[in-house]
């Protein structure tokens, strides 16, 4: 029923009679005090317009579409919970921070809307728009966020350390749609002490020496009850005949373990980097003052933990780890991140290249793909490096023309460059011994039962 002006509608004539709800400004020092009232352990500010942050537009676009600044912040974990070699208590530990971390910014967010501001609170972590699996799941990227709010940089482990706090931390980010007097800046040192811990402490060897990183590595070990490793786990419930077969497949213990993490939270099988780092104020004293104990104490139990490690067929940590970890168990398992384009394909060639395997290695791939446009690609291997090039090479020692599913079973599924000649109609000029050796690169994603 319309009301007139005299009888219009009671919340109405109170929004009028008192103004509304209009924000007022805000400085950084008032919304620091506010966050920290919240629970945050440190915070900062960066303006939606700063060049750190320019990829992410369109995420914090879609979040609010009015967004003026983002709202770094940390909330610190237990030390020695996150170091034990009992990884149940540390994964704790992370859930619990995570919680935590989502509790203070929900809780800060409705104090900036009682004060009229828009606001808006992703999840520290998962829930992820999940249904984009396996691109695009992330709302929002917290790290480089909380590099440019001044909170840390980060390490070789790539993850961010605090100043004080070291690596025992869990980000946090809002979104605001008000810009404030000042916003933070950047550290100018980096808190990363270079001691190398994280590379010893890694049982996949994922971080190198020199900075390099094997994601693949780390996402089927660390994270063998997330995503890929629990589609893997569906594959192995889906091709096993019978409860023998899956038992042969499927250890007790393993099963148990994926029904622990559906049933509370996925675990994390490592996260070692994190426990044996010993940068930031509050946390590099008992390092500083005897490294010898220092590792016998954090590093050595993680080191000599039995456990299962998983591996990809063919890479670099099935060939390190029962060499270096006499306790670990290898096991082979599949890579299950989908790609259904060359493009994604190719570029996720990055992220499984093994460098071990790449040594005094010097060698160029031309690459042809006939049934996308044809896309021409290089696949580049020198000084222990990947490139990948979206273009044509002037020169190469190899050249491959191919349809895309061929090229998919040569790099994912092992399939030799004689049976894709010979079976599935590529067209191959070159050096084979050459263009053989990239391939061997990469791992296996596939596992015969």
């Amino acid at each position: 029923m319309a009301h007139d002006l005299a009888g219009e509608h009671p919340d109405v004539a109170r929004w009028r009679t008192e103004g509304g709800n209009e924000a007022g400004t805000i400085t950084a020092e008032s919304l620091r005090a506010l966050m920290l009232d919240c629970g945050a352990d440190d915070c900062g500010f960066v303006a939606v317009s700063n060049p750190a942050v320019a990829d992410q537009q369109a995420w914090i676009s879609a979040l609010l579409p009015n967004a003026k600044t983002l709202i770094s912040f940390v909330v610190r974990m237990n030390r020695d919970t996150v170091r034990t070699s009992v990884r149940s208590v540390a994964n704790e530990e992370f859930h619990q921070t995570y919680d935590d971390v989502n509790h203070v910014a929900r809780r800060a967010v409705r104090k900036l809307e009682a004060m009229g501001f828009g606001a808006v609170n992703p999840a520290a972590a998962f829930p992820m728009e999940a249904q984009a699996y396996p691109a695009g799941m992330r709302v929002i990227s917290h790290k480089p966020i909380a590099e440019a709010a001044g909170l840390g940089k980060m390490g070789l482990h790539r993850n961010v350390i605090h100043p004080r706090f070291g690596s025992f931390i869990l980000l946090g980010t809002i979104v605001i749609d008000r810009e404030i007097d000042t916003p933070s800046a950047p550290l100018d040192y980096a808190p990363c002490l270079d001691c190398k811990l994280c590379v010893a402490a890694c049982p996949v060897e994922a971080i190198g020496m020199d900075g390099s990183f094997n994601f693949s590595a780390c996402y089927t070990h660390n994270y063998r009850e997330f995503m890929g490793g629990f589609v893997d786990w569906v594959h192995e419930v889906v091709e096993a005949k019978d409860a023998d077969d899956y038992d042969r497949r499927v250890p007790p213990g393993e099963s148990v373990s994926m029904w622990q993490s559906l049933s509370f939270k996925p675990g994390y099988k490592a996260a070692y980097c994190l426990s044996v780092c010993p940068a930031g104020s509050d946390v590099l004293g008992p390092y500083m003052e005897d490294k010898v104990e220092y590792r016998k104490r954090i590093l050595d139990p993680l080191l000599a933990k039995p456990e299962i490690v998983y591996v990809l067929k063919n890479s670099d940590a099935e060939e390190s780890v029962p060499q270096r970890l006499k306790t670990k168990e290898v096991k082979l398992v599949d890579y299950n991140i989908p790609s259904d384009n060359p493009f994604s394909f190719l570029f996720g060639l990055t992220l499984t290249f093994q460098r071990r395997r790449a040594r005094r290695l010097d060698a160029t791939l031309a690459l042809s793909v006939s049934d996308h446009g044809p896309l021409h690609a290089t696949v580049r291997v020198r000084n222990s490096k990947l490139e990948v090039d979206f273009k044509a090479p002037e020169t190469s020692d190899a050249s491959l023309t191919l349809d895309w599913k061929t090229l998919h079973a040569i790099f994912r599924d092992g399939l030799p460059l004689a049976d894709a000649i010979a079976q599935h109609g590529a067209v191959f000029n070159g050096n084979m011994e050459k263009a053989e050796a990239i391939r061997n690169c990469f791992p296996v994603y596939r596992v015969e039962a």
